[in-house]
């Protein structure tokens, strides 16, 4: 097995910017806090040479092994991303905001329904059951992270809470991407997996190059410095703590007068 022109082209982009995208995350002192996002950005460099033993020292079946494994890691490192990113937007002051915990876990609960129904009514043509496994699996992995994003944006949005601008860019880099992969796994489940069909290589390039792009778009973004924004000190923190038990307290103290 060989790459062919554009996928050689397409593997040293998209290497050479997970290195960029990496020595911004730590020049601008943000690998600290986004630690799985950074992750990801290393995994996609040790994929892309690991890949690129495989695909010219090892077998077919080394290679189907390898890339799917690693793709796993990657899904769950999306995933953690996903709750990375929720914990500072719905924790504006270190806390989960209460309205806002219960929410969010019915949004997870819905989300996981909604991606199990789509992947179980996936009957993609497949000459193995693994391949088919892993058409469902990458479908399932896709929906779930597509609609995450799009409902914790809307949950965000509903509850009037402030996005961090490096937070912000991650997510719509991630969001974006995820749908894109939503609809390559769309159309994968259709149309079957296999590295000798031309459908399917086509769209695993819009997949790769739609990647690239989102690299691009947060290597950009993140070296940016972020907006200056008012820090919360320790003390304002605790004045904040302190009134709302305050609150709470005379809120019950009147309740209970109520009921006198």
């Amino acid at each position: 097995m060989h790459l062919t022109g554009l996928d050689f082209f397409f593997w040293a982009v998209s290497f050479l910017e997970n290195l960029g995208l990496l020595f911004v995350l730590w020049y601008r002192r943000l690998a600290r806090s986004f630690p799985l996002f950074t992750a990801l950005a290393m995994l996609c460099i040790i994929r892309a040479v690991v890949m690129y033993f495989v695909l010219n020292h090892g077998t077919r079946q080394s290679y189907f092994v390898t890339y799917w494994s690693l793709a796993v890691v990657d899904t769950i490192l999306e995933l953690g991303i996903v709750y990375e990113i929720a914990s500072r937007v719905f924790r504006p002051v270190g806390v989960w905001a209460r309205d806002v915990r219960g929410s969010f876990l019915w949004m997870v609960g819905l989300s996981v329904i909604v991606a199990l129904g789509l992947s179980r009514l996936a009957s993609p043509p497949a000459r193995t059951w693994a391949q088919s496994f892993v058409t469902k699996g990458t479908l399932f992995a896709a929906a779930l992270i597509s609609e995450l994003f799009v409902l914790m944006m809307a949950l965000s949005i509903s509850a009037r809470l402030p996005w961090r601008t490096h937070v912000a860019k991650i997510a719509q880099g991630l969001g974006a991407y995820s749908l894109v992969s939503l609809l390559i796994e769309t159309g994968h489940s259709y149309f079957g997996v296999g590295g000798e069909v031309r459908t399917f290589v086509f769209l695993s390039r819009i997949r790769i190059a739609a990647y690239i792009t989102c690299l691009a778009y947060w290597t950009v973004m993140l070296w940016r410095k972020e907006q200056p924004s008012r820090e919360m000190t320790e003390e304002m923190r605790e004045r904040l703590f302190t009134l709302q038990r305050r609150v709470e307290y005379d809120l019950q103290d009147l309740r209970s007068r109520k009921k006198l």
